[in-house]
């Protein structure tokens, strides 16, 4: 039964894979919705000619279905959020190096793996968010700040098992050293008001709705709400900059190991960090280019400008597994 039940789960991926297949066309498996990325496949395939094919999913399925199709896999390339997600997909060895002068052109060295197995596409800071009306901008400082004492009872914090705390944790590791980044921590979690949330989103609208004061985002997820609130009240707020900078993260792309189309596929990955759609990108999803040369969008600009930490992304990666350890130990859920 079970050799049955194999033998019919094998079938079905192959008709799929054979769906997905096409010599003048480059497939993608992407973790981010049809909504962020279709409008810049349709702008390459108006421009070039070339049809690109996708499906979304989740970031570990589509991980685990490259491996699992192996050297038969339709895929080109993978999409996804997070340098903590992309390093694993390094380890788990489903991607190849890009060999391209246009793309290390296009996208500095810490926002690209440094094997060249990865590089970002867009960025965004996660840095703090605040209450104007309970809360005075020089009462804020860094991310271990909040760990003090007066923000007792008015933090609000995202789960530990998102990867995007899990990656701000990691470069915390890397900056200050594992002991000071779990006082840090522990600091965080005593002063929490309520239970960690599911989302960013329901985080900026508790600060709203005053159930705490202060808390930690990505900055599209505020622009997001802003755009559907224009009377929100939230602010966001960069911290760290007289030290080491606010923490940055990112989506990026990678060409998978047994890519069927792989000179098409790093074709579309240059075009997608030049200029045309990486303005594209940063205007649909409210992030910030990860080519230096593109100006953000007028919302994203409004926020004003920072510094950020200069860490490579990918030490999100390899500090993961100490980072999720250390949020285990101090009991954020």
């Amino acid at each position: 039964m079970k050799a049955a039940k194999g033998i019919v789960a094998a079938l079905a991926l192959g008709v799929v894979s054979a769906s997905l297949q096409a010599a003048d066309a480059v497939v993608v498996y992407s973790s981010r919705i049809d909504e962020l990325i279709k409008p810049v496949f349709d702008a390459y395939t108006k421009e070039t000619g070339v049809q690109v094919k996708f499906i979304t999913d989740r970031e570990a399925p589509l991980m685990a279905r490259i491996r699992a199709e192996g050297a038969n896999t339709p895929a080109d390339l993978l999409l996804t959020v997070d340098a903590g997600n992309l390093w694993q997909a390094e380890e788990m060895g489903i991607l190849q190096p890009f060999d391209s002068q246009t793309i290390k052109d296009n996208i500095p060295a810490q926002y690209r793996s440094s094997s060249d197995a990865w590089t970002g596409l867009t960025l965004r800071a996660r840095t703090i968010v605040y209450s104007p009306e309970r809360v005075e901008e020089g009462e804020l400082s860094t991310y271990e700040a909040l760990a003090d004492e007066n923000w007792e009872g008015r933090l609000c914090l995202r789960t530990s098992k998102k990867v995007y705390n899990q990656s701000l944790t990691a470069t915390m590791i890397e900056a200050l050293g594992a002991e000071q980044t779990e006082r840090t921590l522990k600091g965080w979690v005593g002063n929490l008001t309520t239970d960690v949330f599911a989302d960013d989103t329901a985080l900026i609208q508790a600060i709203d709705a005053g159930l705490c004061d202060v808390g930690i985002v990505n900055t599209y997820y505020f622009g997001r709400l802003h755009a559907q609130k224009p009377d929100l009240r939230a602010k966001l707020f960069f911290p760290n900059q007289e030290d080491r900078g606010v923490h940055v993260n990112l989506s990026g792309i990678g060409l998978t190991r047994h890519a069927p189309n792989s000179e098409a596929a790093l074709k579309l990955v240059e075009w997608m960090t030049g200029e045309q759609a990486q303005a594209m990108f940063a205007q649909i999803n409210m992030e910030y280019p990860a080519n230096p040369a593109v100006e953000p969008s007028s919302e994203v600009a409004s926020w004003g400008d920072f510094k950020a930490d200069a860490i490579p992304v990918e030490v999100a990666g390899r500090r993961q597994a100490e980072a999720i350890r250390m949020m285990d130990r101090v009991r954020w859920n």
